[in-house]
């Protein structure tokens, strides 16, 4: 499925409930925000072996919140016309430049510290 695809279901599931009205940029950003914030509570104050253990067990919970957060994430473009999938691709490339290969490969470091 395309992101358009899946952008024109969240706007029928919006469009159908009338919800539209409360989807403004502040309050799916602040959404988005929120949503990501439940993901993280799943990791928190975990160590490696509980997180692979949350990742197994609670894989349907976890799931559940990254849809949340793409949903979200879809309609918030959508609604501020901004193509994703031509953003993202925009992003890579820009962050090609910021972390070549060469300075980058196996660090975690910030660009500005390559």
């Amino acid at each position: 499925m395309t992101i358009e695809e899946l952008q024109q279901k969240i706007r029928t599931f919006r469009d159908e409930r009338e919800w539209k009205q409360f989807h403004n940029p502040k309050d799916m950003a602040t959404a988005l925000a929120i949503e990501a914030a439940e993901l993280q509570e799943l990791f928190l104050w975990k160590n490696n072996q509980e997180i692979r253990e949350v990742a197994e067990v609670k894989r349907e919970e976890l799931s559940d919140e990254l849809a949340d957060i793409a949903a979200y994430l879809f309609e918030l473009a959508d609604n501020l016309g901004i193509d994703l999938g031509q953003a993202m691709v925009a992003k890579l490339a820009k962050n090609a430049l910021k972390y070549p290969v060469e300075k980058s490969k196996g660090s975690h470091a910030k660009y500005t510290e390559l």
